[in-house]
């Protein structure tokens, strides 16, 4: 296996574009809902109106530009080729950060991040940045033969952070960035400065605990996104395969897919502009319409849903809770993550908060690792 680390360059051909435009063009429309909000998916007319924004207004090389704006590298490990964003402070002494995202996202998101994150206005903030594409996202590779597991994707990242001369660093996760991160403080606690997640995951206890009204309003809450919204990780659990020949063939499909989650599982109070711009949304939906990535993304559902320990962290920690991410009971949090130091509840925000509060997270991952360095 090839330890070379190679740079890397997003370069769409332009037939994949052309591609794009004219199936847009000749999509097979289902009727309208029977109702008159999102309860039974993207509404219709929102459909028509993202695609035809899609066909004839966005503009993907900009994004293609942004994109190798950012040093981009691919690496080799376990046999498998990972994609990463490898963005070096120019302050010597920052603290090598490791961003991983999660579904339906990829490293496009946190693009906003870079700057704040890499030259902040105080030198002693900075960081190194690193967000690596996860296995059969983006521009990584797509597994062949299973087993690619979260915590098979946790050892791939430390490998890399190594194979990047970083022995001691900082870690970030949203998604399964979050369950991944948490991982990477279970099995590699020596070599982690720290690790600060928005949606922290832990089992619950064996013994009883009391609870507060807020945490039992966020296991209430828990229990209605799995009736109402679990559905995709049923199917991405299960079937994931047979999901992707709909929506690799078909880029509404791919559109509704993902844009059913954006809008869900964002903080816009009806207009999603509120919480990101129609364009970084379709960033997102881009990269995985032209990467080809609906069954590959899907599949570590199979890998890793119900299988994974979540054993303890003794690592320090620190935890931000957006009211659109759900809110797991803090005791529960507590239990697992042994060393936290940080628990934020914001008034507001949602599942993608590099993309919803840029600003707020860049601050906040310096504070927290501000005393760890």
């Amino acid at each position: 296996m090839s330890e070379a680390v190679t740079p890397f360059r997003v370069e769409i051909p332009e037939a994949d574009l052309v591609d794009l435009k004219e199936r847009l063009s000749r999509t097979r429309w289902p009727e309208a809902e029977t109702v008159d909000d999102w309860s039974q998916g993207v509404p219709l007319a929102y459909a028509k109106e993202l695609c035809e924004y899609w066909r004839t207004a966005y503009d993907w090389r900009a994004t293609e530009a942004r994109l190798n704006g950012v040093p981009q590298f691919r690496t080799e490990i376990d046999g498998l080729g990972i994609h990463f964003l490898h963005v070096r402070s120019p302050h010597p002494n920052a603290l090598p950060l490791l961003i991983t995202h999660g579904w339906p996202g990829s490293v496009v998101e946190f693009l906003d991040l870079v700057g704040p994150l890499t030259d902040p206005d105080d030198p002693a903030d900075a960081f190194h940045v690193v967000c690596p594409s996860l296995p059969g996202y983006g521009f990584s590779d797509k597994p062949a033969s299973p087993g690619w597991t979260a915590e098979r994707i946790a050892a791939s990242w430390a490998e890399l952070m190594s194979r990047l001369g970083y022995d001691r660093f900082a870690a970030h996760g949203v998604d399964w960035g979050s369950f991944i991160t948490g991982i990477i403080g279970e099995t590699f606690p020596d070599r982690l400065a720290g690790l600060y997640l928005a949606m922290p995951f832990a089992r619950p206890p064996q013994e009883q605990v009391e609870l507060s009204e807020r945490d039992l309003a966020g296991l209430a809450a828990l229990k209605e996104f799995q009736q109402n919204e679990g559905g995709y990780s049923v199917i991405q659990t299960t079937r994931p395969q047979t999901l992707g020949y709909g929506l690799t063939d078909s880029p509404a499909g791919q559109l509704a897919w993902m844009a059913e989650k954006y809008w869900a599982w964002s903080d816009h109070g009806g207009d999603l502009e509120k919480a990101f711009s129609r364009d970084r949304l379709l960033d997102a939906v881009s990269v995985g319409w032209f990467a080809a990535t609906a069954a590959s993304s899907g599949r570590l559902y199979w890998e890793s849903q119900n299988k994974m320990a979540l054993g303890p962290v003794s690592v320090p920690t620190g935890i931000s809770i957006f009211p659109k991410d759900g809110r797991m009971p803090k005791p529960w949090i507590e239990r697992r993550f042994t060393d936290l130091r940080s628990w934020t509840e914001h008034d507001y925000g949602g599942h993608f908060p590099a993309m919803e509060q840029p600003e707020t997270l860049a601050t906040e991952l310096r504070t927290f690792f501000r005393p760890l360095r």
